[in-house]
């Protein structure tokens, strides 16, 4: 059985060391990156700790305007606190706020983890012909 998983939007929580640390050193998406990006980034998120006895073992970041668009992001729970169901705590606290509800978008982009996302609704874009982005994938490096 898993230990309990606390879950909390409050800020103050926020480990942003290790946040950084994780996204700049070990995520897929965002090596490099400073930590006063990620500062601003939390800044402006509704963000989700996941801890367990007080520390911080995982995060996620949702950009919206609380009315009709969200986007998740930066989701991770730590390597040595995987496969225990926290991930999937994680995203029922997400898709449970207050503020992300009646939504008529909710995007998110992966490459590691398409199943726990479909078991929230989450599926390919239904016209990606549709879908542009502007990508700057050395942002980080020019930092």
């Amino acid at each position: 059985m898993s230990a309990v998983l606390d879950i909390s939007t409050d800020p103050t929580r926020l480990n942003l060391p290790l946040i950084h640390r994780f996204l700049s050193e070990q995520s897929t998406w965002a090596l490099g990156i400073p930590l006063a990006t990620v500062q601003r980034a939390v800044q402006g998120s509704l963000c989700f700790g996941a801890y367990l006895s007080g520390a911080q073992v995982g995060f996620a970041r949702v950009i919206t305007d609380g009315a009709t668009f969200a986007y998740l992001c930066d989701v991770f729970v730590l390597p040595e606190h995987q496969g225990r169901g926290y991930s999937k705590r994680l995203m029922e606290a997400v898709m449970a706020h207050p503020e992300l509800q009646d939504l008529r978008r909710f995007v998110l982009v992966t490459s590691t983890a398409p199943l726990l996302y479909a078991q929230f609704g989450f599926a390919p874009v239904a016209k990606p012909q549709s879908y542009m982005e502007r990508l700057d994938s050395e942002v980080y490096q020019r930092s």
